[in-house]
């Protein structure tokens, strides 16, 4: 069975440059990689930390898709609603 390896490019930079969908691929892609167990202490260390940053990217992706869809409700409401 392969030993799991993260990219040698693999930082925060590329992350930052991900899509919603490419960061949720590769983080799947890495907690199975993690599951299986076969990884060395540093590999681990390594996925760890680029899923950390994966799943802080998905979390950016979603929080500014929800900031979208209550502005657009807020625009279609012409902003009288009480908060």
């Amino acid at each position: 069975m392969p030993t799991p390896s993260v990219p040698a490019s693999a930082g925060p930079a590329d992350v930052a440059e991900l899509s919603y969908e490419q960061a949720r691929d590769e983080l799947v892609k890495v907690v199975a990689d993690l599951e299986q167990g076969n990884a060395s202490l540093e590999q681990s260390l390594q996925l760890w930390e680029r899923g950390e940053a994966l799943a802080r990217r998905c979390e950016e992706w979603l929080i500014g898709a929800k900031a979208r869809l209550d502005a657009a409700r807020l625009g279609q409401t012409g902003g009288d609603e009480a908060q």
